[in-house]
């Protein structure tokens, strides 16, 4: 009975730990905490560009990824995307800013 005992115990944490390593991160896909957070760097950009009059926020396309965010789009100017990349660099959260904006 002894020996049954630890069995299932042993195999019980087991099962935990594999679960537990199936939700983690890797280099290229986010574990599901990293994922709701990118979400939240996510609309924070695209509501800080949104807030920003000078900027046409339905034209730029806002992703991230690990923290980092990825900015997409076609904008008026140069102006356009310096501010864009500014506006993503002050939020919280953002880590770095990738620029893939382009000009009309």
């Amino acid at each position: 009975m002894k020996h049954f005992t630890r069995f299932f115990a042993a195999f019980f944490l087991t099962l935990t730990l594999l679960t537990a390593g199936g939700c983690a991160s890797t280099s290229k896909q986010e574990g599901t905490g990293e994922y709701v957070d990118d979400s939240v760097v996510t609309g924070k950009v695209k509501a800080a560009i949104l807030n920003e009059p000078s900027l046409s926020s339905a034209e730029i396309n806002v992703e991230t990824f690990k923290g980092v965010v990825q900015l997409s789009g076609f904008v008026n100017s140069k102006a356009d995307i310096n501010k864009a990349v500014n506006v993503a660099r002050s939020v919280t959260g953002v880590t770095s800013v990738k620029n893939d904006m382009r000009l009309k």
